[in-house]
């Protein structure tokens, strides 16, 4: 039991330390998948374009007002808002600030969610995301 308190101290007490400040959204602003639709049956590779409006987008690591850059969350539930995205098969990010890719995705159904983040990789507050879209690979 020493144990287990003496842990959840230890995290209590470190969740700051990795909690990091969120840059504010502009107001109005909101990220959506332009290409392909929901419900769309696609082959594989496919493209994905994405779309913004209210802010602009902006390299990682560049720190300006009302911008940020894409991440496309695939086949996966949001990552949590007050970190920085992951970066695996799941989260892709778009660091460059691009704003399409073509992917490959194996047969079958998936989904696929755009979550804006910051300079850092953090998602703004409050988070722009796009609705996550349903699509089927043939």
């Amino acid at each position: 039991m020493k144990f287990s308190a003496l842990a959840l101290g230890i995290a209590i007490f470190c969740y700051p330390a990795f909690a990091q400040d969120r840059s504010p959204a502009p107001e109005g602003a909101s990220a959506y998948i332009v290409s392909p639709k929901d419900g769309a049956t696609v082959s594989s590779p496919l493209k994905v374009v994405f779309g913004l409006a209210g802010m602009g987008v902006a390299p990682a690591g560049v720190e300006k007002k009302n911008t940020g850059h894409h991440h496309l969350i695939i086949d996966s539930d949001l990552p949590p808002m007050n970190e920085p995205v992951p970066s695996d098969a799941h989260h892709r990010h778009f660091g460059g600030g691009q704003t399409e890719v073509t992917i490959k995705l194996a047969p079958g159904n998936h989904t696929l969610q755009l979550v804006m983040g910051d300079h850092n990789h953090i998602p703004h507050d409050p988070p722009i995301i796009s609705k996550k879209i349903s699509i089927h690979v043939k």
